[in-house]
């Protein structure tokens, strides 16, 4: 059962290098050698709009080589929006995983901006990293939640034009990861892609903040416990997008309201893992959210990925719901997505061998 989107690949220059068939393998690429992004056209009738997506196969439903795919990889990019390093990134990891180019379609989606020289009215463009936070873009298509970008991705792939599809892995690093963690735990669609057949899963990498689910947090003391936290010491600490307070629309259900216990119990079913590199523990890492609400999660990204985990385990106790989100350092790794993604222990917990 195929989901229903309007969907169609724009014919511009743009794509002249990417309508290619699909490499024989993953080569390791120069930056010459990454192909432009294809800008497609997502959304069905007056929703559509334009988003610019690299892609190791041509995303023209003419493309017959697409019938053997039978994954997908969306891996999302950082905060610099440099989807082609991303894309390259994204390659040399499923080498590593041995995975076979004409069955693994790798996606790297690039948020743009109104300044960056591919923009152009018929996009959804965010101004500056309000996209990994989720919301709505502000020029050209406006409107277009970043979260709701991944929706329409999904049903872009389950149109039809990939007949043998049968997984859909989101992927995000750092900031992507930040907007990957939210959007595995906010969106609506998983449910409707697995109905549909589709294996749904999520990878999340090294973000500066996760999601919280009620008004508790790491207590820092030997107990390693959780407790709500005083306002005075950090007013707003609750609120998105570090908790539910305040809640974007996307994240709201139809009486505008939120349920955190509903949504651990919905989270807690999804197939999540979570990767940090064992060196990502510099507190004044320049791209490290240093904002109260976040400095409450853990004063690094290694920090905050281990009280995360914990976390849940916290909730699932208190809610009477088992979580089993496998989670893994990568050793010796900080922060580059290079040396996490190119490292054996990623591809052999993301992409073990049947």
């Amino acid at each position: 059962m195929a989901m229903t989107a309007a969907l169609k690949i724009t014919s511009t220059s743009l794509l002249a290098a990417a309508l290619l068939l699909p490499p024989a393998s993953y080569a390791k690429k120069s930056a010459e050698d990454i192909p432009p992004p294809q800008i497609v056209t997502l959304a069905p009738g007056a929703q559509q709009y334009a988003f610019a997506i690299y892609a190791n196969s041509s995303l023209s439903e003419t493309n017959t080589a697409n019938n053997a795919i039978v994954r997908a990889i969306v891996l999302e990019h950082g905060v610099k929006r440099d989807g082609d390093r991303y894309f390259e990134t994204g390659l040399e990891f499923l080498n590593k995983a041995k995975l076979l180019p004409a069955q693994n379609l790798l996606l790297t989606p690039n948020f743009m901006t109104e300044g960056d020289s591919l923009s152009d009215g018929k996009m959804a463009l965010w101004r500056g990293d309000n996209w990994m936070q989720g919301q709505d873009s502000t020029h050209g298509k406006t409107g277009i939640s970043a979260f709701r970008v991944f929706d329409d991705i999904a049903a872009f792939l389950t149109s039809g034009r990939f007949p043998a599809l049968k997984e859909i892995v989101f992927i995000g690093h750092s900031a992507g990861a930040q907007l990957m963690q939210r959007y595995a735990v906010l969106n609506n669609t998983d449910e409707k892609l697995k109905q549909a057949g589709i294996k749904v899963r999520y990878v999340i990498s090294s973000p500066s903040s996760y999601l919280y689910l009620d008004n508790n947090r790491p207590t820092g003391n030997v107990d390693n416990g959780f407790a709500p936290v005083g306002g005075i010491t950090c007013p707003g600490y609750d609120n998105y997008r570090y908790g539910l307070g305040e809640m974007l629309p996307y994240g709201q259900g139809k009486d505008g309201q939120v349920s955190g216990e509903a949504l651990f119990k919905r989270y807690a079913a999804r197939d999540v893992t979570y990767m940090v590199g064992s060196k990502d523990n510099n507190p004044n890492h320049r791209f490290l959210d240093k904002a109260c609400g976040a400095r409450l999660q853990g004063s690094n990204r290694v920090e905050r990925h281990d009280n995360y985990v914990r976390y849940e385990q916290f909730l699932a106790k208190k809610w009477q719901t088992p979580v089993h989100h496998p989670d893994f350092e990568v050793p010796g790794a900080g922060h580059e997505a290079g040396g996490l993604f190119g490292s054996d222990i990623a591809a052999e917990k993301i992409f073990p061998a049947k």
